[in-house]
């Protein structure tokens, strides 16, 4: 399966992502739109994995090569690829998909519980899955649901953590990809956004996670990855 990666930002990479794929053997390409990079062609590749960013949406003055980026998202989901979104990269997908992106309620930062929805729980997908999960997140701008998407998770300061479209194109508002070194990076990068809330932790309990926290994060996204199917191959 040929991987494509969208980066927005060097301190937001594919992180575990690149170990899973690195592990079951799929070429993984990755495309630096922050560094001019152009966007892949979609018969290119089979799954298009979009990552996060600080930037929101709609800043498409200040990052032009946003509003492309949605079209090559829409062109994939489109063209049956499987596409998985991480925090902006679900707000990408949503957004390429015709829902609203919007500012949350309150930023959600550091490490808190998600739980799985009901209808999450029927899904193969996610069987075996934990209902409830501690994951890291870092995120101030929320989604609604594309429509004919499955809701798939919730946490007490953002009600849509994740969803499944056609059971191939999965966006995650949380960061399962995350490792000690990425939270360190995000950490020192976005150091203005961590401002006490109730949602916000501080930069020494982020990087003070547990190694459990991790081992969960791998176990629950080598899952997702391994059962969400690939993209179709071009005609």
């Amino acid at each position: 399966m040929r991987i494509h990666v969208l980066q927005h930002v060097p301190f937001e990479g594919p992180a575990a992502i690149a170990d899973w794929a690195e592990r079951r053997g799929h070429p993984v390409a990755v495309s630096h739109l922050y560094l001019g990079d152009a966007l892949p062609a979609t018969p290119d590749f089979d799954r298009l994995v979009v990552m996060g960013g600080p930037m929101s949406v709609g800043d498409t003055e200040e990052h032009p090569w946003l509003a492309a980026e949605q079209a090559c998202i829409a062109a994939a989901v489109a063209a049956g690829k499987s596409v998985v979104g991480v925090c902006l990269g679900a707000q990408l997908i949503a957004a390429a998909l015709g829902a609203r992106v919007y500012r949350n309620a309150q930023k959600e930062i550091g490490w808190f519980p998600i739980e799985l929805t009901a209808p999450a729980q029927t899904l193969d997908i996610c069987d075996g899955l934990p209902a409830t999960q501690t994951v890291f997140h870092w995120h101030g701008d929320t989604f609604d649901l594309p429509t004919g998407a499955v809701h798939l998770a919730a946490s007490a300061a953002c009600a849509h953590q994740a969803f499944l479209l056609d059971g191939r194109v999965l966006g995650l508002q949380f960061h399962l990809e995350s490792t000690p070194a990425s939270v360190a990076a995000i950490c020192e990068a976005c150091a203005d956004d961590i401002v006490p809330a109730a949602w916000v932790q501080t930069a020494a309990e982020m990087r003070a996670a547990a190694p459990a926290l991790y081992a969960g994060l791998r176990r629950t996204l080598d899952v997702l990855l391994d059962r969400l199917p690939a993209g179709r191959p071009a005609a």
